[in-house]
């Protein structure tokens, strides 16, 4: 039976890892495990291709933690070390109206955007301001909504504001209910919006847009098939119905995460930034 996931780490076997694929651990805040794939060989049998998938595991993302500050603090390191120098477009890939897919644009929406800051603050005072990297949000609803590929629409966005490199946060798909809104993926391939849901759409990436797409989830929903077989330890038939299901807090799941992941993007894009000063943006 195909598992739907957008998690790297429940794509691999670890008993028979290829020989481009390297797995490390560090983390504090959160357990995190890199996985490092050489080159597109794992395609074909896992689905991912290249690049550099992180997966940061903690307790529920719904719920605020002691660690909140540190947690924001080690997603922001882990994510600086993905993004270059220069301008960054963040895009809210999903659904606002859909709670469960509604991570990346209330995510977007709490980005501090600074792109316009250079042009409308010529005052010494506000040197700080201009001084802070040129950043830009935009969240464009999903094809239901508009008749265009969000791809597509981040393309033309991309051409025309020319940043060096594109986070692009959604929601994901996880195969281990135990990852549930408990895990953060941040990957440097792209990603393919919908894919662990079964309605892939135009992938984003760096072969689409010309510059480094950092992509950036949390798993928000599971396959009920993927619940029942770890409950049971039966395989389930492919011609019984299937649904994805998504925790009872989802509201609270989506807002908090959404949270984290809007600081620690601000904190890796703006360094000079402490962690006060960003939660005055909230």
């Amino acid at each position: 039976m195909n598992i739907r996931t957008d998690l790297a780490l429940e794509s691999l076997s670890y008993d028979h890892l290829p020989e481009s694929v390297h797995i490390s651990t560090r983390g504090s805040s959160f357990s995190i495990t890199e996985i490092i794939i050489d080159d597109d060989s794992c395609l074909s049998t896992i689905g991912k291709g290249r690049g550099r998938y992180i997966t940061l595991e903690g307790g529920s993302l719904s719920r605020f933690s002691d660690d909140y500050k540190l947690m924001a603090q080690e997603l922001a390191n882990e994510l600086s070390r993905l993004i270059p120098e220069g301008a960054v477009l963040v895009a809210g890939l999903g659904n606002n109206d859909i709670t469960p897919d509604a991570i990346g644009p209330q995510t977007a929406s709490r980005v501090l955007a600074t792109r316009h800051l250079s042009d409308e603050l010529e005052n010494d005072d506000e040197k700080f301001l201009t001084s802070l990297r040129s950043v830009s949000t935009f969240s464009g609803g999903v094809m239901g909504q508009t008749g265009i590929e969000s791809a597509e629409l981040i393309r033309a966005v991309s051409a025309e504001i020319k940043p060096e490199a594109i986070i692009a946060v959604d929601a994901l798909a996880c195969s281990d209910i135990s990852r549930l809104g408990t895990t953060i993926q941040i990957t440097d391939t792209g990603i393919s919006p919908g894919s662990g849901v079964s309605n892939r759409r135009m992938e984003l990436s760096e072969k689409l847009c010309g510059i480094p797409v950092i992509a950036v989830g949390v798993p928000t929903v599971v396959d009920m098939h993927t619940i029942v077989r770890s409950l049971t330890g039966q395989e389930i038939s492919r011609e019984l119905p299937n649904i994805m299901v998504t925790p009872r807090d989802i509201d609270r799941l989506t807002e908090r995460a959404s949270q984290l992941l809007a600081f620690g993007i601000n904190l890796a894009l703006q360094p000079t930034l402490t962690f006060e000063d960003v939660r005055g943006l909230f």
